[in-house]
């Protein structure tokens, strides 16, 4: 009997560390490893971020890969074992996904994998600034076998500990493991063996959040960029990419009114925004956005 190639599902709710965790993985983990990933939005903004990491990756854009998308990843699947054949593969979901269709089609339609776990990353300050628990975020939290509640240095610790048990009060049989910036012993990730079998959904995934990009050849100027990201919260929750200074490239990182600026290497200036009906405000926010340009 041939062996089966062992998967690891990455999920959790948008910019809680995800890709931050595939990043520390590439750095640290000598397997052979293969990512298919899944991104909310047109531009596979996460997928150039590991680009150049001696990796093989496939891309899955363009929906949610837990409901719509569901045939190309199997049809991913076997493309990447059939002409990578990996030591492991790891497919990050979008952060609006919910895990559970997936995992039940990975039991029931991919008898070359074995699941071995599901890896959830919570963004501790964004659960205190946000404590409502919904649907989504709910089933990704119930369908972990190992939760990473990252960001906890923006936190006080007794915080930290009202939130695992939160957590726990949702899921009781998955290991909590407080991060920072996703640094984890990779050995905690691999090797879970998941044994618990998923039942079939009993719902139809209805995503709550709706997304734009944005491609430009500009140079922005660094201050007035800065207010512009200032002002995206409340309306943008998420927003990701790549942005010119006169400086170099940087990436942009945007998560429920916390940003950061990376210097990456050099990329036209490419942006994915998230949000809560958000297409009503676009050109309202590209606007402001193109205010920045020099000229």
């Amino acid at each position: 009997m041939a062996t089966r190639t062992p998967l690891t599902v990455l999920t959790g709710p948008l910019g809680s560390g995800k890709t931050t965790l595939l990043r520390h993985i590439l750095t640290t983990v000598p397997h052979k490893l293969a990512i298919l990933m899944n991104e909310f939005g047109e531009i596979a903004i996460d997928a150039k971020i590991l680009q150049g990491k001696n990796v093989e990756m496939a891309d899955l854009g363009g929906g949610c890969v837990c409901c719509s998308l569901l045939g190309k990843f199997e049809a991913a699947v076997n493309e990447i074992i059939a002409t990578v054949n990996p030591d492991r593969l790891v497919v990050e979901t979008t952060g609006v996904a919910e895990p559970d269709a997936l995992v039940f089609d990975i039991q029931e339609s991919l008898p070359q994998v074995r699941l071995d776990g599901v890896v959830t990353v919570m963004d501790a300050d964004g659960l205190i600034t946000y404590p409502q628990i919904g649907h989504t975020m709910r089933i990704q939290i119930e369908s972990a076998d190992l939760i990473l509640l990252n960001k906890v240095d923006l936190i006080p610790e007794p915080d930290q500990e009202h939130l695992i048990t939160k957590l726990q009060s949702y899921n009781a049989e998955a290991s909590i493991i407080p991060t920072i910036r996703c640094q984890i012993d990779p050995d905690l990730l691999f090797g879970i063996g998941r044994d618990r079998l998923q039942p079939p959904p009993h719902h139809r995934h209805q995503p709550e959040f709706e997304t734009f990009s944005y491609i430009s050849q500009a140079i922005y100027d660094p201050d007035c960029f800065s207010e512009f990201a200032r002002s995206l919260s409340p309306t943008i929750y998420r927003a990701k990419g790549f942005v010119q200074f006169p400086a170099g490239t940087h990436l942009f990182n945007f998560v429920a009114g916390r940003w950061d600026l990376e210097p990456f290497d050099p990329s036209p200036t490419e942006l994915v925004f998230i949000g809560k009906q958000v297409i009503p405000h676009r050109s309202a926010i590209l606007d402001r956005l193109k205010g920045c340009e020099q000229t």
